[in-house]
C-alpha cells in the first residue's frame, strides 16, 4: 500500500506502508541507533514525535514480549529504509510490520532516510504527518499547520501511570555483575518512565515505588523514601509546571533540613531539576536520539557511550544558583549532560545510563545515586 510522508516545509517522500493504515502527525526525529527499535518504539519519551531511523535495515530480528519500555508502543509514527522481508531470532514472537498494526502505528518504508536525516540536520526538527489515505499537499499542509507544536505543550500526562505501584522486577539475564541490594525505598515520579531504569533501581533497592506525576510530594513522602527520582519523559520540560513546582517544593524543604532524601533526575527529569532551581528550557536544533552520543565526566575525564533522547537542554548560564555544579558534557555539541548540587543531596543526568537501547557504559550512575543516599544514612 502507498504512503507519503509530509513535512511542514513542503519536504515530501513517497513509499510503501509497512503498519497501520491511515495518518499519524508528530514532530520528525532520526534516531541513530543500529538495534533497539522495539525499545525506541514502546519509550515515553516518544510520545508526540515520528522516528525514523537512520541505520537502513529494520526489523530483522522481529519483537518479542520482554524487550519493551512500557505497556504499549508510544511513538507517534515510523520511518524506515528497509523492512526486514524476514525475522531471524530465536526470541521473536512476531514480526515487526504485525506488530505495528496491532497497536494502530503507521509507519513507512522504502523512503531515503539519508535525505529526510540530511534535511532535518540542516533545518532542524519539525512537524510530519505519515498517511496512507491522503496524498494531496495542500491538505496535507493544512493539516500540519492545524497541528501543535511540541513546544509548551504537556506530554507527559499522556504517559504518567494513573495510580501508584510497587515495581518487582530486576534485571534477570540482563545483569553483568552482582550488585549488593540496600535496604532502601526509593519512589520514582513517573513522567513517562521506562522499565528499564525501574529494573536497575531494583537491582540496587529493597524496593521501588513508582507515583503518578501530579501527586503531591506530601503524598509521595508518607511512602517514606529514602531517595526520589525525576524520571525520564517526553517534551517540554517547561510545560510539566505540577512537577516543576514538586520538585520546588523539595528543594525547599532540603534547603530547609526538614528532610535527608536524595534525589536524582534522569534526562526530563534533570531538565526539571534544572527549572526548579531557576533555569530555561531551551530547545535544540534536531535534538539528540540515539544510542552513540560520547558524553564526558568533568570530574574524572571519563567519557561514556550513552544512549540519547530529548530535544530540551537547560544551559547552566540560565541557572541563577551557582552551587549547582556542572558534571557531564556532550562531545558532540558541548551540551550540558549532568548536575550536582555542591551543598544538596541533588544530582541529575540528562542522557539515559539504563540504555535500552545503546551500551552500557553509564549504568554506574544508579551505583553514584545509592551512594548519594547512603551519605545521608
Amino acid at each position: 500500500m502507498k504512503a507519503t510522508l509530509f513535512l511542514e516545509d513542503g519536504f515530501t517522500l513517497t513509499g510503501e506502508s509497512f503498519g497501520a493504515e491511515g495518518q499519524t502527525i508528530g514532530e520528525v526525529v532520526f534516531n541513530t541507533a543500529m538495534t533497539g527499535y522495539q525499545e525506541i518504539l514502546t519509550d515515553p519519551s516518544y510520545k508526540g514525535q515520528i522516528v525514523c531511523m537512520t541505520y537502513p535495515l529494520i526489523g530483522n530480528y522481529g519483537v518479542n514480549a520482554s524487550d519493551v519500555e512500557s505497556k504499549k508502543l508510544r511513538a507517534e509514527g515510523f520511518i524506515v529504509k528497509e523492512k526486514s522481508r524476514i525475522v531471524s531470532n530465536w526470541r521473536a514472537n512476531k514480526p515487526l510490520d504485525e506488530y505495528l498494526k496491532e497497536h494502530n502505528v503507521v509507519a513507512i518504508e522504502g523512503v531515503d532516510t539519508r535525505a529526510l536525516t540530511r534535511r532535518l540536520r540542516e533545518k532542524g526538527s519539525m512537524k510530519g504527518i505519515i498517511s496512507t489515505i491522503d496524498f494531496n499537499a495542500k491538505t496535507l499542509k493544512d493539516k500540519l499547520d492545524k497541528a501543535p507544536s511540541i513546544i509548551g505543550v504537556d506530554l507527559v500526562k499522556e504517559v504518567s501511570c494513573s495510580k501508584t505501584y510497587e515495581w518487582e522486577e530486576d534485571l534477570e539475564i540482563r545483569r553483568i555483575n552482582e550488585a549488593k541490594k540496600h535496604k532502601f525505598t526509593i519512589v520514582t515520579i513517573d513522567c513517562g518512565i521506562k522499565y528499564c531504569i525501574l529494573r536497575n533501581l531494583k537491582e540496587l533497592v529493597e524496593k521501588v515505588i513508582v507515583v503518578p506525576a501530579k501527586l503531591a510530594l506530601a503524598e509521595i513522602l508518607k511512602l517514606k523514601p529514602d531517595g526520589i527520582l525525576f524520571s525520564n519523559g517526553p517534551g517540554d520540560p517547561e510545560a510539566v509546571t505540577y512537577v516543576i513546582d514538586t520538585a520546588k517544593e523539595l528543594i525547599a524543604k532540603l534547603r530547609n533540613k526538614e528532610l535527608k532524601v536524595g534525589v536524582m533526575g534522569v534526562c526530563l527529569g534533570h531538565q526539571i531539576l534544572g527549572i526548579a532551581f531557576g533555569g530555561r528550557a531551551k530547545k535544540l536544533k534536531f535534538g539528540h536520539h540515539g544510542g552513540n552520543h560520547p558524553v564526558k565526566d568533568l570530574e574524572s575525564g571519563k567519557i561514556d557511550i550513552t544512549s540519547q533522547n530529548h530535544n530540551f537542554v537547560i544551559p547552566p548560564e540560565t541557572i541563577p544558583d551557582k552551587e549547582l555544579l556542572q558534571t557531564h558534557v556532550n562531545l558532540y555539541d558541548h551540551t550540558p549532560e549532568g548536575s550536582k548540587h555542591k551543598k544538596l543531596p541533588v544530582m541529575s543526568i540528562q542522557f539515559h545510563p539504563e540504555a535500552g537501547p545503546g551500551p552500557f557504559d553509564a549504568r554506574y550512575i544508579f551505583g553514584k545515586f545509592i551512594d548519594l543516599i547512603e551519605k545521608l544514612s
